[in-house]
């Protein structure tokens, strides 16, 4: 008789040592596939977060009717969170913005640039300076020294093409992505 000791698994008990291997192999892959669900689960939330809110994704693109508005006269609608300046110009505003000496602008742009129907002007109404509102819409406004919108935080002048004249912002009021779905309806966005 041999007083000689064998580990588990060695020595005649065969196949023993191969089945230990893979219990251990799928008990890993079974821990590690419950973990990534786990990760998962909390990450979504998170992830899910930054996509735009319901709400925003609701004005992505909206219709205006612009029939109502009178020559001369300025509508303001919300457009993805942002008040959007409409003008309907009179035959004054459209003469001046064209007659405008482009290399006088701290923003260069003719006004045929900036608009499709020359009679209207569409504009995301937010100074470009700060972020402010600029004043010029109803007819009581102060519309600064060129006829067309005054941002009274720092003292921005905006032209009747919605162009920066004088003062500290540094571009002119942006234009949206418009359409003209007929001649006095427009879709942005």
């Amino acid at each position: 008789m041999s007083d000689t000791i064998h580990p588990a698994g060695a020595g005649g008990q065969g196949g023993h040592e191969g089945e230990g291997a893979t219990r251990r192999d799928f008990l890993y892959l079974a821990t590690a596939a419950v973990g990534a669900v786990g990760v998962a689960s909390v990450a979504w939330p998170f992830i899910n977060s930054m996509n735009p809110a319901a709400d925003t994704l609701a004005l992505a693109q909206i219709d205006v009717d612009l029939s109502p508005v009178q020559v001369g006269q300025a509508i303001t609608v919300t457009w993805r969170g942002k008040p959007v300046f409409i003008r309907r110009r009179t035959e004054e505003e459209i003469a001046a913005a064209q007659a405008v000496n482009l290399a006088e602008l701290p923003d260069p742009a003719p006004d045929s640039a900036r608009v499709q129907q020359p009679q209207w002007l569409v504009m995301v109404g937010v100074c470009t300076h700060l972020g402010c509102v600029p004043l010029g819409q109803k007819p009581t406004d102060p519309k600064g020294d060129f006829g067309g919108w005054f941002c009274p935080c720092h003292g921005s002048h905006y032209d009747t093409s919605g162009r920066i004249r004088r003062g500290p912002a540094p571009l002119n009021l942006a234009v949206p992505e418009y359409a003209f779905l007929t001649d006095t309806s427009i879709r942005l966005g």
